[in-house]
């Protein structure tokens, strides 16, 4: 947990709203997420359905979409927490890879070229995709050499969300000379979302909500279901005070008044999550100063409000 910087003292009060951890279960459901290790063979769509039915919920949604045969990390929101499960779209990934070479390649040039594609990249998404055909600009944070074998070459590389790691292979072939595809995938990390304890299985799921439901022990389904704040836990907070949620959630913009305590690191234009007292997600926005002009500010906006996940009337109205 980073250290916040202090703008201003204020206490919460215990009767509006609740710790995320402390929802009761229901609520904790319907504003969850899940970090769930997808398996081979179905698609990202037929994951949400599968997971709606065993949590006999209305709505789900993934965050980052994984091709069939790849599987992985893939983020799901339900209910409320659906839109929260967005702001994964352009957050970092993480992927290991195995990739072919058609021919039989030095090893050094190999590792010379994947140097070469670190960075800032130019990608044509593929033809069946999601996203309209014209080339844009990727980053490449980090590629490191796992293992090389022959002609398979397996590595971890870590990039910009929106990476399109089936053509990475296809240009790195191109770039050596001799061709290369993907043969297998699997996404290591999506933003705040790791392969780590909390990376859960659809079985994993299925006897949680029964152990639940047969047994009354909800223990297992809250290790499954994180609250939906986990999803934004990467992004920049600012912290408000309990006077200002009510407004934020009816689209206010956040004031320079409302501001108790922010993350050390923010710059103009970055995406922040607003946030409660109690740790509660009310908002997601646009910083307008830097930190330490939020810091120093006596008035004036410094969060224009994007997108609100809060339901209004969880605080009290203390605007007109």
């Amino acid at each position: 947990m980073e250290d916040l910087l202090i703008k201003a003292e204020s206490v919460t009060d215990p009767v509006y709203g609740c710790y995320p951890r402390k929802r009761p279960i229901e609520e904790h459901i319907q504003k969850g997420v899940v970090n769930l290790d997808k398996p081979m063979g179905p698609t990202s769509h037929e994951i949400d359905s599968w997971v709606k039915r065993i949590l006999h919920v209305d709505k789900t949604g993934h965050g980052g979409t994984l091709d069939p045969r790849v599987t992985g990390v893939l983020p799901m929101g339900i209910e409320q927490a659906t839109r929260v499960i967005q702001m994964l779209l352009g957050a970092p990934k993480e992927y290991v890879c195995l990739m072919r070479l058609h021919e039989d390649i030095d090893v050094k040039e190999v590792r010379n070229i994947l140097q070469e594609f670190t960075g800032k990249i130019f990608q044509l998404p593929p033809l069946k995709s999601a996203v309209k055909r014209e080339l844009r600009v990727r980053r490449i944070y980090y590629v490191k050499i796992l293992e090389l074998e022959g002609k398979d070459v397996l590595f971890r590389i870590g990039c910009e969300g929106g990476t399109y790691i089936r053509k990475y292979c296809h240009d790195i072939g191109e770039a050596l000379g001799c061709g290369a595809h993907m043969a297998e995938l699997r996404r290591t990390i999506s933003g705040p979302f790791h392969e780590d304890e909390t990376l859960k299985t659809l079985q994993d799921l299925t006897d949680a909500y029964h152990i639940w439901k047969d047994e009354g022990d909800e223990s297992e389904l809250r290790e499954c279901i994180l609250p939906m704040e986990t999803a934004v836990s990467h992004l920049p907070k600012i912290v408000i005070r309990d006077s200002a949620v009510d407004a934020i959630c009816h689209g206010a913009d956040l004031a320079a008044g409302g501001v108790l305590s922010l993350s050390p690191q923010i710059d103009r234009g970055n995406r922040v999550a607003i946030m409660t007292l109690k740790g509660e997600l009310v908002a997601a926005g646009e910083s307008m100063e830097t930190s330490g002009g939020i810091h120093k500010a006596d008035g004036g906006i410094m969060v224009k409000t994007e997108k609100v996940f809060m339901q209004p009337a969880t605080y009290p109205m203390m605007w007109k």
